[in-house]
Protein backbone atom coordinates (compact mmCIF):
# COMPACT_ATOMS: atom_id res chain seq x y z
CA UNK A 1 0.00 0.00 0.00
CA UNK A 2 1.25 3.47 -0.89
CA UNK A 3 2.47 5.68 1.96
CA UNK A 4 0.23 8.48 0.61
CA UNK A 5 -2.98 6.51 1.26
CA UNK A 6 -5.36 8.09 3.83
CA UNK A 7 -5.19 6.62 7.30
CA UNK A 8 -8.89 7.21 7.90
CA UNK A 9 -11.85 6.53 5.69
CA UNK A 10 -14.77 8.91 5.00
CA UNK A 11 -16.97 6.82 7.28
CA UNK A 12 -14.57 7.48 10.16
CA UNK A 13 -15.06 11.24 9.80
CA UNK A 14 -18.84 10.92 9.45
CA UNK A 15 -18.95 8.89 12.64
CA UNK A 16 -17.53 11.83 14.61
CA UNK A 17 -20.24 14.25 13.40
CA UNK A 18 -22.68 12.89 15.95
CA UNK A 19 -20.41 14.29 18.67
CA UNK A 20 -20.31 17.81 17.18
CA UNK A 21 -22.05 20.70 18.90
CA UNK A 22 -25.50 21.20 17.35
CA UNK A 23 -26.14 24.63 18.93
CA UNK A 24 -27.06 27.37 16.43
CA UNK A 25 -24.61 30.25 16.29
CA UNK A 26 -25.96 33.31 18.13
CA UNK A 27 -24.82 36.90 18.24
CA UNK A 28 -25.53 39.62 20.78
CA UNK A 29 -28.30 41.79 19.36
CA UNK A 30 -27.61 45.39 20.29
CA UNK A 31 -30.84 46.53 18.58
CA UNK A 32 -32.83 45.17 21.51
CA UNK A 33 -31.22 47.52 24.01
CA UNK A 34 -33.15 50.54 25.19
CA UNK A 35 -30.50 53.00 23.98
CA UNK A 36 -30.51 51.57 20.47
CA UNK A 37 -34.30 51.61 20.29
CA UNK A 38 -34.35 55.20 21.55
CA UNK A 39 -31.76 56.22 18.98
CA UNK A 40 -33.71 54.63 16.14
CA UNK A 41 -36.94 56.22 17.34
CA UNK A 42 -35.38 59.69 17.48
CA UNK A 43 -33.82 59.18 14.07
CA UNK A 44 -37.21 58.29 12.58
CA UNK A 45 -38.91 61.20 14.41
CA UNK A 46 -36.47 64.14 14.32
CA UNK A 47 -39.15 66.60 15.45
CA UNK A 48 -39.46 64.95 18.85
CA UNK A 49 -36.11 66.27 20.11
CA UNK A 50 -36.72 70.01 19.52
CA UNK A 51 -40.30 69.64 20.77
CA UNK A 52 -39.10 68.15 24.06
CA UNK A 53 -36.28 70.70 24.37
CA UNK A 54 -38.75 73.54 23.80
CA UNK A 55 -41.14 72.26 26.48
CA UNK A 56 -38.33 71.69 28.97
CA UNK A 57 -36.88 75.13 28.24
CA UNK A 58 -40.22 76.84 28.82
CA UNK A 59 -40.71 74.89 32.05
CA UNK A 60 -37.20 75.69 33.29
CA UNK A 61 -37.34 79.41 32.52
CA UNK A 62 -40.82 79.72 34.01
CA UNK A 63 -39.27 78.63 37.30
CA UNK A 64 -36.31 80.98 37.02
CA UNK A 65 -38.41 83.91 35.79
CA UNK A 66 -42.14 83.50 36.61
CA UNK A 67 -43.07 86.25 34.11
CA UNK A 68 -41.82 84.03 31.32
CA UNK A 69 -44.77 81.64 31.37
CA UNK A 70 -47.32 84.31 30.45
CA UNK A 71 -48.94 84.20 27.02
CA UNK A 72 -47.66 87.72 26.44
CA UNK A 73 -44.02 86.63 26.74
CA UNK A 74 -44.54 83.58 24.51
CA UNK A 75 -46.30 85.62 21.81
CA UNK A 76 -43.47 88.14 21.96
CA UNK A 77 -40.98 85.33 21.34
CA UNK A 78 -42.94 84.22 18.29
CA UNK A 79 -42.79 87.78 16.95
CA UNK A 80 -39.06 88.00 17.59
CA UNK A 81 -38.23 84.79 15.74
CA UNK A 82 -40.58 85.30 12.78
CA UNK A 83 -37.92 86.56 10.37
CA UNK A 84 -35.38 84.00 11.59
CA UNK A 85 -38.04 81.32 11.17
CA UNK A 86 -38.65 82.24 7.52
CA UNK A 87 -34.94 82.21 6.73
CA UNK A 88 -34.58 78.92 8.64
CA UNK A 89 -37.21 77.36 6.35
CA UNK A 90 -35.15 78.37 3.32
CA UNK A 91 -31.96 77.12 4.97
CA UNK A 92 -33.63 73.80 5.80
CA UNK A 93 -34.34 73.05 2.15
CA UNK A 94 -30.69 73.61 1.27
CA UNK A 95 -29.23 71.70 4.23
CA UNK A 96 -31.49 68.75 3.40
CA UNK A 97 -29.50 68.44 0.16
CA UNK A 98 -26.24 68.41 2.21
CA UNK A 99 -25.54 72.02 1.23
CA UNK A 100 -25.49 75.31 3.10
CA UNK A 101 -26.26 78.92 2.18
CA UNK A 102 -24.29 81.70 3.85
CA UNK A 103 -25.92 84.38 1.68
CA UNK A 104 -29.52 84.10 2.90
CA UNK A 105 -29.22 87.20 5.08
CA UNK A 106 -27.83 89.30 2.22
CA UNK A 107 -30.60 88.04 -0.09
CA UNK A 108 -33.21 89.09 2.47
CA UNK A 109 -31.80 92.59 3.00
CA UNK A 110 -31.21 93.28 -0.71
CA UNK A 111 -34.75 92.15 -1.53
CA UNK A 112 -36.16 94.46 1.15
CA UNK A 113 -34.12 97.38 -0.25
CA UNK A 114 -35.43 96.73 -3.76
CA UNK A 115 -39.09 96.57 -2.76
CA UNK A 116 -38.70 99.50 -0.36
CA UNK A 117 -36.99 101.84 -2.84
CA UNK A 118 -39.36 100.97 -5.66
CA UNK A 119 -42.48 101.44 -3.56
CA UNK A 120 -41.42 104.47 -1.52
CA UNK A 121 -39.21 106.52 -3.87
CA UNK A 122 -39.75 105.26 -7.44
CA UNK A 123 -43.55 105.41 -7.34
CA UNK A 124 -43.99 101.77 -8.36
CA UNK A 125 -47.30 100.29 -7.13
CA UNK A 126 -46.60 98.60 -3.82
CA UNK A 127 -47.88 95.20 -4.94
CA UNK A 128 -45.63 95.22 -8.00
CA UNK A 129 -42.68 96.45 -5.92
CA UNK A 130 -43.13 93.55 -3.49
CA UNK A 131 -43.36 91.07 -6.37
CA UNK A 132 -40.17 92.43 -7.92
CA UNK A 133 -38.39 92.21 -4.57
CA UNK A 134 -39.42 88.58 -4.13
CA UNK A 135 -38.33 87.75 -7.70
CA UNK A 136 -34.96 89.40 -7.06
CA UNK A 137 -34.54 87.04 -4.09
CA UNK A 138 -35.37 84.10 -6.35
CA UNK A 139 -32.84 85.25 -8.96
CA UNK A 140 -30.08 85.42 -6.34
CA UNK A 141 -30.99 81.93 -5.20
CA UNK A 142 -30.92 80.78 -8.84
CA UNK A 143 -27.41 82.19 -9.20
CA UNK A 144 -26.29 80.18 -6.16
CA UNK A 145 -27.85 77.02 -7.55
CA UNK A 146 -26.26 77.41 -10.99
CA UNK A 147 -22.82 78.04 -9.50
CA UNK A 148 -23.12 74.93 -7.32
CA UNK A 149 -24.32 72.64 -10.13
CA UNK A 150 -22.62 73.96 -13.26
CA UNK A 151 -19.24 74.85 -11.77
CA UNK A 152 -19.23 71.87 -9.37
CA UNK A 153 -18.18 74.05 -6.46
CA UNK A 154 -18.95 73.30 -2.79
CA UNK A 155 -22.04 75.19 -1.59
CA UNK A 156 -20.04 76.65 1.30
CA UNK A 157 -17.53 78.27 -1.07
CA UNK A 158 -20.18 79.44 -3.54
CA UNK A 159 -22.39 81.12 -0.96
CA UNK A 160 -19.41 82.57 0.89
CA UNK A 161 -18.47 84.29 -2.36
CA UNK A 162 -22.00 85.43 -3.23
CA UNK A 163 -22.40 86.69 0.34
CA UNK A 164 -19.67 89.26 -0.33
CA UNK A 165 -21.10 90.02 -3.78
CA UNK A 166 -24.65 90.58 -2.54
CA UNK A 167 -23.38 92.60 0.43
CA UNK A 168 -21.51 94.90 -1.94
CA UNK A 169 -24.51 95.26 -4.26
CA UNK A 170 -26.86 96.17 -1.41
CA UNK A 171 -24.50 98.89 -0.15
CA UNK A 172 -24.08 100.27 -3.68
CA UNK A 173 -27.80 100.14 -4.42
CA UNK A 174 -28.86 101.77 -1.15
CA UNK A 175 -25.92 104.19 -0.98
CA UNK A 176 -25.76 103.00 2.66
CA UNK A 177 -29.00 104.88 3.40
CA UNK A 178 -32.02 103.53 5.24
CA UNK A 179 -35.70 103.99 4.43
CA UNK A 180 -37.44 105.53 7.41
CA UNK A 181 -40.69 104.35 8.91
CA UNK A 182 -42.38 107.71 8.30
CA UNK A 183 -41.62 107.49 4.56
CA UNK A 184 -42.99 103.95 4.36
CA UNK A 185 -46.11 104.93 6.29
CA UNK A 186 -46.69 107.87 3.95
CA UNK A 187 -46.03 106.19 0.60
CA UNK A 188 -46.34 102.40 0.97
CA UNK A 189 -48.05 101.41 4.23
CA UNK A 190 -48.91 97.98 2.80
CA UNK A 191 -45.23 97.06 3.22
CA UNK A 192 -45.85 97.06 6.97
CA UNK A 193 -48.81 94.66 6.93
CA UNK A 194 -46.94 91.72 8.47
CA UNK A 195 -45.98 93.80 11.49
CA UNK A 196 -49.63 94.22 12.38
CA UNK A 197 -51.78 91.65 14.13
CA UNK A 198 -54.56 90.99 16.59
CA UNK A 199 -55.06 90.04 20.22
CA UNK A 200 -56.23 86.55 21.14
CA UNK A 201 -56.58 85.33 24.70
CA UNK A 202 -54.25 87.99 26.02
CA UNK A 203 -51.60 87.21 23.39
CA UNK A 204 -50.61 89.55 20.57
CA UNK A 205 -50.47 87.54 17.35
CA UNK A 206 -48.82 89.09 14.29
CA UNK A 207 -49.79 88.31 10.72
CA UNK A 208 -46.14 87.50 10.10
CA UNK A 209 -46.20 84.75 12.71
CA UNK A 210 -49.39 83.27 11.25
CA UNK A 211 -47.86 83.32 7.77
CA UNK A 212 -44.73 81.58 9.06
CA UNK A 213 -46.78 78.69 10.43
CA UNK A 214 -48.79 78.43 7.20
CA UNK A 215 -45.66 78.36 5.05
CA UNK A 216 -44.09 75.75 7.34
CA UNK A 217 -47.19 73.57 6.95
CA UNK A 218 -47.07 73.95 3.16
CA UNK A 219 -43.38 73.04 2.95
CA UNK A 220 -43.92 70.09 5.29
CA UNK A 221 -46.57 68.74 2.93
CA UNK A 222 -44.40 69.33 -0.15
CA UNK A 223 -41.36 67.60 1.36
CA UNK A 224 -43.30 64.61 2.66
CA UNK A 225 -46.02 64.06 0.06
CA UNK A 226 -44.64 65.12 -3.32
CA UNK A 227 -42.07 63.66 -5.71
CA UNK A 228 -39.99 66.86 -5.48
CA UNK A 229 -39.76 66.49 -1.71
CA UNK A 230 -38.66 62.86 -2.00
CA UNK A 231 -36.04 63.88 -4.54
CA UNK A 232 -34.67 66.53 -2.16
CA UNK A 233 -34.28 63.96 0.61
CA UNK A 234 -32.75 61.41 -1.76
CA UNK A 235 -30.13 63.86 -3.05
CA UNK A 236 -29.12 64.77 0.48
CA UNK A 237 -28.85 61.12 1.47
CA UNK A 238 -26.81 59.96 -1.55
CA UNK A 239 -26.61 62.09 -4.73
CA UNK A 240 -24.99 59.31 -6.77
CA UNK A 241 -27.71 56.82 -5.88
CA UNK A 242 -30.33 59.50 -6.61
CA UNK A 243 -28.84 60.07 -10.06
CA UNK A 244 -28.76 56.35 -10.81
CA UNK A 245 -32.42 56.07 -9.80
CA UNK A 246 -33.37 58.61 -12.47
CA UNK A 247 -33.57 61.81 -10.40
CA UNK A 248 -32.34 64.92 -12.22
CA UNK A 249 -29.97 65.98 -9.46
CA UNK A 250 -28.73 69.27 -10.94
CA UNK A 251 -32.22 70.46 -11.89
CA UNK A 252 -33.55 69.64 -8.42
CA UNK A 253 -30.65 71.41 -6.71
CA UNK A 254 -31.17 74.54 -8.80
CA UNK A 255 -34.86 74.50 -7.92
CA UNK A 256 -34.04 74.14 -4.20
CA UNK A 257 -31.74 77.18 -4.19
CA UNK A 258 -34.26 79.16 -6.24
CA UNK A 259 -37.15 78.33 -3.89
CA UNK A 260 -34.92 79.22 -0.93
CA UNK A 261 -34.20 82.59 -2.56
CA UNK A 262 -37.91 83.21 -3.12
CA UNK A 263 -38.61 82.43 0.54
CA UNK A 264 -35.90 84.90 1.59
CA UNK A 265 -37.41 87.46 -0.78
CA UNK A 266 -40.80 86.97 0.84
CA UNK A 267 -39.16 87.11 4.27
CA UNK A 268 -37.87 90.56 3.27
CA UNK A 269 -41.46 91.79 3.13
CA UNK A 270 -42.11 90.26 6.54
CA UNK A 271 -38.92 91.87 7.89
CA UNK A 272 -40.01 95.33 6.77
CA UNK A 273 -43.24 94.94 8.70
CA UNK A 274 -41.40 93.51 11.70
CA UNK A 275 -38.93 96.39 12.17
CA UNK A 276 -40.93 99.14 10.45
CA UNK A 277 -38.04 100.34 8.28
CA UNK A 278 -35.48 99.18 5.71
CA UNK A 279 -31.78 99.28 6.49
CA UNK A 280 -28.80 97.90 4.52
CA UNK A 281 -27.14 96.78 7.77
CA UNK A 282 -30.18 95.10 9.32
CA UNK A 283 -30.34 91.37 10.18
CA UNK A 284 -26.57 90.94 10.11
CA UNK A 285 -26.81 87.86 12.34
CA UNK A 286 -29.67 86.09 10.58
CA UNK A 287 -27.31 83.71 8.72
CA UNK A 288 -25.94 82.21 11.92
CA UNK A 289 -29.35 82.35 13.60
CA UNK A 290 -31.00 80.42 10.76
CA UNK A 291 -28.32 77.70 10.76
CA UNK A 292 -28.59 77.47 14.55
CA UNK A 293 -32.37 77.04 14.34
CA UNK A 294 -32.08 74.37 11.64
CA UNK A 295 -29.43 72.35 13.50
CA UNK A 296 -31.23 72.58 16.85
CA UNK A 297 -34.42 71.63 15.01
CA UNK A 298 -32.98 68.23 14.13
CA UNK A 299 -31.93 68.65 10.50
CA UNK A 300 -28.67 66.85 9.78
CA UNK A 301 -25.84 68.95 8.39
CA UNK A 302 -24.91 65.89 6.31
CA UNK A 303 -28.24 66.02 4.46
CA UNK A 304 -31.08 63.60 3.85
CA UNK A 305 -32.74 63.90 7.24
CA UNK A 306 -34.57 66.78 8.83
CA UNK A 307 -37.84 68.48 9.54
CA UNK A 308 -39.44 71.75 8.52
CA UNK A 309 -41.49 71.84 11.72
CA UNK A 310 -38.32 71.10 13.68
CA UNK A 311 -36.66 74.20 12.21
CA UNK A 312 -39.55 76.38 13.40
CA UNK A 313 -39.26 74.79 16.83
CA UNK A 314 -35.50 75.37 16.70
CA UNK A 315 -36.06 79.07 16.06
CA UNK A 316 -38.48 79.12 18.99
CA UNK A 317 -35.90 77.40 21.22
CA UNK A 318 -33.32 80.08 20.42
CA UNK A 319 -35.92 82.76 21.16
CA UNK A 320 -36.91 81.08 24.42
CA UNK A 321 -33.28 80.90 25.58
CA UNK A 322 -32.52 84.52 24.68
CA UNK A 323 -35.73 85.87 26.25
CA UNK A 324 -35.53 83.61 29.29
CA UNK A 325 -31.93 84.50 30.02
CA UNK A 326 -32.73 88.19 29.54
CA UNK A 327 -35.60 88.01 32.03
CA UNK A 328 -33.28 86.17 34.42
CA UNK A 329 -30.81 89.06 34.24
CA UNK A 330 -28.09 87.15 32.37
CA UNK A 331 -25.63 89.28 30.39
CA UNK A 332 -25.72 89.30 26.60
CA UNK A 333 -22.41 87.50 26.15
CA UNK A 334 -23.64 84.56 28.26
CA UNK A 335 -26.74 84.40 26.08
CA UNK A 336 -24.51 83.94 23.02
CA UNK A 337 -22.49 81.41 25.00
CA UNK A 338 -25.67 79.41 25.64
CA UNK A 339 -26.63 79.56 21.94
CA UNK A 340 -23.20 78.24 20.98
CA UNK A 341 -23.51 75.38 23.45
CA UNK A 342 -26.89 74.49 21.97
CA UNK A 343 -25.36 74.21 18.50
CA UNK A 344 -22.53 71.95 19.69
CA UNK A 345 -24.94 69.73 21.62
CA UNK A 346 -27.29 69.52 18.63
CA UNK A 347 -24.51 68.52 16.21
CA UNK A 348 -23.18 65.95 18.70
CA UNK A 349 -26.66 64.49 19.02
CA UNK A 350 -26.94 64.36 15.22
CA UNK A 351 -23.70 62.38 15.04
CA UNK A 352 -25.01 59.98 17.68
CA UNK A 353 -28.24 59.48 15.74
CA UNK A 354 -26.37 58.90 12.47
CA UNK A 355 -24.69 55.90 14.03
CA UNK A 356 -28.14 54.34 14.48
CA UNK A 357 -28.11 53.25 10.84
CA UNK A 358 -24.52 51.98 10.84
Amino acid sequence: MSSDAPTKTISDYEATLTKADTAVASFERDDKTFIHKLRNFLRRNPTMIPALVLLLSIAAFSIVAPRFLGVGALSTILKQVTVTGFVALAQTLIILTAGIDLSVGAILVLSSLVMGNLAVFAGVPVGLAILIGVVVGGVMGLVNGLLVTKMRLPPFIVTLGTLSIFESIKLWYSQSESIRNVDIEANAPFLLIFGKGFNFGGASISYGGITLLLLAALLWYVLNHTAWGRHVHAIGDDPDAAMLSGIKVDRTLVSVYTVAGLICGFAAWVAVGRVGSVSPIAFSDVNLASITAVVIGGTSLFGGRGSIIGSVLGAMIVGVFITGLSLAGVDDYWQKFAAGCLVIIAVSLDQWLRRASQ
